[in-house]
């Protein structure tokens, strides 16, 4: 296995891309007005679509390996109705072999095995991790109130949900993701693991779309192999020569919130002069 980076470019068009309860759900943001998207949230877009096995998505993805994916293997930890006794009498093998989010993400499943002999953790750093999603621009959020003409209580003909619809207007994020080959042995991850990962990437918003985020388009997932396990380039100067800039002389207009993807200059390719240095470049969404 190799390293990697990745970048994600998503836009945002009047869609909240992750709530943030400690304040009523409002689309997250930092203290500049950027936006932020978690990693863990991301993380539960893709766990979501290997869980569903009756889904559009896995029965699609799995066959298009050779062999099979078998389902057995490909299981979710961080899933509801789990049970604990069940992961806690399991080896470390057999743990690896079946949490496919175990081995991808790493777990911090606090047990250990119980085998008489045995001692082993449930605790393990992952090979893809991926970084906080901010917006290059700040964000404009949008707050009104939804109602509803028959109400949700019997005794109501009508109902109100005040500022319950909470919208960035526009936006472009970039999250950034890494492959580290160097902790692989650790949680048994392998590169039928990350292949899985980068196909169901382009799927994440596509097949995961609410009410509150109905317009979350991935418009690029790069996806650049390293020439080996320690990586062959810089991975600043890789994210950054993939990131959007914004239009406009000056700093002013980055002070400002975006409207379209227009107000964008994107990157189609990285620069020979950092091509040359790895492996491979691939937009997995329009590979």
């Amino acid at each position: 296995m190799n390293r990697a980076t990745g970048l994600l470019v998503i836009e945002v068009i009047n869609s909240n891309p992750n709530g943030n309860p400690d304040q009523d759900s409002d689309p997250r943001q930092r203290p500049d007005e950027r936006g932020m998207i978690s990693p863990v949230s991301f993380k539960r877009k893709l766990r979501d679509l290997v869980e569903d096995k009756d889904g559009a998505v896995w029965p699609v993805l799995s066959s298009s390996f050779t062999p099979a994916l078998n389902p057995d293997n490909f299981q979710v930890l961080e899933s509801r109705g789990r049970k604990r006794e069940e992961i806690t009498k399991m080896s470390g093998e057999q743990f690896k072999a079946a949490y496919w989010d175990g081995r991808l993400f790493g777990s911090t499943f606090l047990e250990k095995a119980v085998k008489k002999g045995e001692n082993i953790s449930f605790i393990h750093t992952g090979v893809a991790q991926f970084g906080m999603g901010v917006s290059i621009s700040p964000v404009r959020i949008e707050r009104q109130t939804n109602t509803n003409k028959a109400g949700v209580e019997a005794d109501k003909d009508r109902g109100l949900a005040p500022l319950a619809y909470r919208v960035v207007e526009h936006g472009v994020y970039t999250m950034p993701y890494f492959i580290n080959a160097a902790v692989a042995n650790k949680s048994g991850c392998t590169d039928l693991d990350v292949e899985l990962m980068k196909k169901l990437i382009p799927h994440a918003y596509a097949q995961t779309a609410s009410a509150a985020r109905p317009q979350l388009i991935l418009r690029h997932a790069w996806h650049i192999e390293h020439n080996g396990p320690l990586g062959s380039c810089p991975d600043f100067a890789l994210l950054d020569s993939l990131t959007p800039k914004r239009k406009g002389s000056g700093g002013a207009a980055v002070e400002q919130p975006s409207t379209s993807w227009n107000d964008y200059d994107v990157p189609a390719s990285l620069p020979e002069s950092l091509a040359s240095r790895v492996k491979s470049c691939v937009d997995l969404v329009m590979p």
